[in-house]
């Protein structure tokens, strides 16, 4: 039996950060499943996101994958602590879930010369608060101002985001991001869904503002997590094999998927829930 590594994410927005994953670590097996049938998990409580996100990770490690990377903010944010807590030592205590917060918190006080810094999130993860105290962690000197995007992945998965109505919330949102605090000169993209229209967030910013996406940082991070953990890497097959499931439509997810991950893609339906 393979074990690949899995990468699970709500919808398509976790293709972004996949493609970055495979870029990275090309010699890997990996699956990756998204929970179309259920997105966004945006705006949906602590209990529901962690239920579902529960049943994606068990049904990875079911497909033999010893580690689940949540490459999804809100996941990560509502519901990694407990997997990792409560249901991992009964599940298999050498299994792992990994998610893509605290990546990104641990570097972005390195791209900061103003102290300040802007958080774009779904509501999901602003209000969770992960972001504010993972950062408080690593770099306690900076100043963290939030922002809530609710319409921004609706409108990404929908196809919907270069219309003017996806428009008027990118600049709404933006700029109650700015006037919460003028010194911002990094924001963070604390979305897999924002990459995708990371052009028009830029040209809605002041010019010399960084703009950071997550995959890059999460794809490092994996591969330094797998060199400092040699008993995990040994245990991951390593053919090079991709394969992509969600639990909505194989054809729908094979055409919108192919935008985010950047080249054609074909797609399995997942059953998560017996």
């Amino acid at each position: 039996m393979s074990h690949p590594i899995g990468v699970f994410d709500s919808g398509f927005g976790g293709l972004t950060v996949f493609r970055s994953i495979v870029n990275e670590l090309s010699g890997y097996d990996f699956i990756y499943l998204g929970d179309n049938a259920r997105a966004p998990y945006g705006n949906r409580s602590f209990e529901t996101v962690y239920e579902y996100t529960l049943e994606c990770v068990q049904w990875l490690f079911d497909k033999g994958c010893p580690l689940v990377i949540l490459a999804c903010n809100t996941a990560s944010a509502k519901a990694l602590r407990t997997i990792q807590q409560k249901d991992l030592p009964h599940i298999d205590a050498r299994k792992r879930v990994l998610g893509v917060i605290r990546p990104t918190a641990e570097i972005i006080g390195k791209y900061s010369k103003s102290g300040s810094v802007g958080v774009l999130g779904t509501q999901g993860t602003v209000s969770s608060g992960s972001y504010l105290l993972e950062i408080e962690h690593f770099s306690p000197e900076l100043k963290v101002s939030q922002q809530a995007c609710p319409m921004w992945v609706s409108f990404i998965e929908a196809g919907e985001h270069e219309s003017e109505g996806a428009a008027y919330f990118y600049k709404k949102d933006i700029t109650e991001l700015l006037d919460k605090d003028p010194e911002i000169d990094t924001v963070l993209l604390a979305c897999t869904h924002y990459p995708i229209i990371e052009q028009q967030i830029k040209a809605l910013l002041p010019a010399g503002i960084t703009v950071l996406s997550q995959g890059s940082i999460v794809a490092a991070s994996l591969r330094d997590y797998l060199q400092r953990h040699p008993e995990m890497d040994k245990r991951l097959s390593k053919q090079g094999v991709r394969t992509f499931y969600t639990t909505d439509d194989p054809a729908l997810f094979e055409q919108r998927g192919s935008l985010f991950y950047g080249s054609p893609i074909s797609a399995h339906f997942a059953d998560v829930v017996d």
